[in-house]
């Protein structure tokens, strides 16, 4: 997993290689992004369900106003997932990202096991087959 460092509009840091220990789902989204949107309401409800198993993380890729991102989420009753920015797209370029939303997802150990290009139903039951969630 990248050691990248992240921040939210308040300021709060998140450590991307702290989450070792659980596996981690990363997804790249943007505001502007229509696919990223619609999917935002089922990897809150995907992280919600599965805490115990899986952490899940939304980094935007706006470059903007990051109070302009914390209220899109809040507007849109996406509260569970931190509104951390990505303002200079570190994880787009080390991901080599061409499309968004892009999801990579880790083991507990910090490896990656695969991506994701493009939306997705988050709460599917062939999401739970392919992140081994039982």
């Amino acid at each position: 997993m990248p050691d990248f460092t992240f921040k939210d509009g308040s300021g709060k840091e998140l450590r991307l290689a702290s989450l070792k220990g659980k596996p981690v789902l990363i997804n790249l989204w943007a505001t502007w992004c229509g696919p990223c949107v619609a999917e935002l309401p089922t990897l809150q409800q995907l992280g919600a369900d599965r805490k115990d198993q899986l952490q899940v993380v939304v980094i935007s890729q706006d470059m903007g106003k990051p109070e302009a991102v914390a209220q899109f989420l809040k507007d849109r009753g996406i509260t569970q997932l931190g509104g951390w920015l990505d303002p200079d797209n570190q994880l787009a370029d080390h991901y080599k990202v061409e499309t968004l939303p892009t999801t990579v997802y880790y083991d507990a150990a910090g490896r990656e096991q695969w991506r994701w290009v493009g939306g997705r139903d988050w709460g599917s039951a062939d999401t739970a087959k392919l992140l081994n969630l039982k």
